[in-house]
């Protein structure tokens, strides 16, 4: 591993659905948006509802996962999302998500995973 990167383990309810080494990873939590490099000084934070991380893995490449509730945990040489869920914004149907957040009760369960789905398909298209 690098110097400059640092181990990202991303897991939900469900699976574990990434682990890999970072150079860069943002995270929206319930105090913000949150950017963490190597070094990072020890953290817990509380994901936000109907949000996303963006992770730079240390060859350069990026992946966008939309993640709804859960904790972010910085130690450290490691980074770690435990999210109620996550799913990686590639596999997102926006048509079908717009669709479904229009749809959704605001502040319902299927409101934050629409909102969440639409924001990592956006910061994955940035």
């Amino acid at each position: 591993m690098a110097d400059k990167s640092f181990r990202v383990e991303v897991v939900s309810a469900d699976e574990r659905l990434y682990s890999g080494d970072a150079t860069m990873l943002v995270a929206q939590t319930t105090d913000g948006e949150i950017g963490v490099l190597a070094g990072h000084a020890p953290l817990l934070g509380q994901l936000t509802e109907g949000g996303y991380i963006a992770i730079t893995e240390a060859d350069g490449s990026r992946r966008v996962a939309a993640v709804t509730g859960g904790f972010l945990s910085v130690s450290a040489d490691v980074v770690t999302i435990l999210a109620e869920s996550a799913e990686w914004a590639h596999t997102v149907d926006v048509a079908a998500e717009t669709a479904a957040l229009d749809a959704a009760e605001p502040g319902s369960a299927a409101h934050h995973l629409a909102k969440s789905r639409l924001s990592a398909a956006a910061a994955l298209a940035r």
